[in-house]
């Protein structure tokens, strides 16, 4: 069951992710959001990977208590003069490739093939929008789950849509899945396992889901009006809001009858997401940050 209290997110936190290459270690500056939603404030954690592992590891660093008094409702962090910015990038991510097929149809239909062609119209629906998309695949290659989150995750204030072809499920019907709550706790730094990267972007994502969801219900009847909440794994490393679209089904008989879905799902994903832009608001960077 949703807590509406943790529909509501304000603050910024800003967030170093050391990503380890070999024996060098990238640091990339991504930001955990503000979300202009009521008056609630959630804490947000950091993220680390286990030690000795070689995932990705997140570090964060609170900005300093202000000294002179309590900021007026909606001013920036560091004061009026600081700029707050719209994200613009979606990590558009076509599930599976390479050996992994996903679910399989008649006449030798694949999901892996079938979700680059809904990511090409995607992708140009997001762009019309003025939405900069960057794919974690662009043809038959299979990026670990930690790649795909990676991409988002090294960036400021974007988003995750992952998307999948259904085996099971009523023909011509469209859900978004988010990922259920996970486990908030930190180690004695205060830090969350990149596992569970996802934990406190879990709000954001349900808004973000219910808002792509009911655009999807407008255009196919029997999907459901809100997205629903399932342990994905790729979505649970990803440090942003992500969703996953399911379309179903792979076992059509007429593949044609997929393809037709193609334009409503890539227009009911960008409307989505262009509803959801203004509620989602990261610090625009200082100057000497790293992009």
């Amino acid at each position: 069951m949703r807590n509406k209290a943790s529909d509501s997110l304000q603050g910024n936190i800003g967030i170093n992710a050391f990503v380890g290459l070999g024996s060098i270690r990238l640091a990339l500056a991504c930001v955990l959001p503000v979300v202009l939603i009521g008056g609630h404030a959630l804490s947000l954690g950091t993220a680390r990977a286990p030690q000795g592992s070689n995932q990705p590891s997140m570090a964060q660093s609170a900005p300093p208590p202000s000294t002179s008094g309590q900021a007026a409702p909606g001013t920036p962090p560091g004061g009026p003069s600081a700029q707050r910015q719209t994200p613009s990038i979606v990590v558009l991510d076509p599930a599976h490739g390479g050996t992994d097929l996903g679910a399989r149809g008649t006449g030798g239909v694949r999901e892996s093939e079938i979700v680059l062609q809904f990511a090409a119209q995607v992708r140009a629906s997001l762009e019309s929008m003025a939405f900069q998309v960057m794919q974690t695949r662009q043809g038959n290659e299979n990026p670990s789950f930690d790649d795909r989150s990676a991409i988002a995750n090294s960036q400021r204030g974007a988003v995750f849509v992952s998307l999948h072809i259904a085996s099971t499920g009523l023909p011509g019907t469209v859900h978004v899945y988010v990922m259920s709550d996970l486990p908030g706790a930190n180690d004695a730094n205060g830090l969350i396992p990149w596992d569970r990267a996802q934990a406190p972007f879990v709000p954001l994502s349900r808004r973000f889901g219910d808002m792509v969801q009911v655009f999807l219900a407008q255009r196919f009847k029997g999907s459901p009006s809100t997205a629903q909440a399932a342990a994905v794994r790729q979505l649970r490393t990803t440090a942003a809001p992500a969703i996953a679209v399911e379309i179903s089904r792979i076992s059509v008989e007429d593949r044609n009858e997929l393809d037709r879905m193609v334009p409503g799902v890539a227009d009911a994903i960008a409307r989505g997401a262009s509803a959801f832009r203004p509620l989602y608001v990261v610090a625009a960077a200082n100057p000497g940050d790293r992009p």
